[in-house]
């Protein structure tokens, strides 16, 4: 993963911990379920751009090595990887 990339994901990612622990706060709070609803969506879209940066990353750089090695056997791989991990994000 390119530097840059992995240092965004880590602060979007601490940043959703933090909204995570104020969800947990909200709960406990007895707030209201709309506002504890929108929130949890604003964590799984804010997760969902993270998986999309690091996929976008991994296709760039991983995907591209192996089309560019010409290594047919790592090119296989990493598409069946891509397809396993696509279709597990369409659940």
């Amino acid at each position: 993963m390119r530097d840059e990339i992995k240092t965004g994901c880590v602060k979007r990612l601490n940043r959703i911990e933090g909204q995570v622990r104020g969800l947990a706060r909200m709960i406990e709070d007895d707030r209201y379920c709309i506002d504890v609803v929108t929130q949890i969506l604003a964590v799984r879209a804010a997760l969902k751009r993270v998986e999309e940066e690091i996929l976008e990353d991994h296709i760039g750089h991983c995907v591209e090595h192996a089309i560019a090695s010409g290594d047919r056997d790592e090119q296989r791989q990493k598409v069946a990887e891509l397809m396993d991990v696509l279709r597990r994000t369409e659940r």
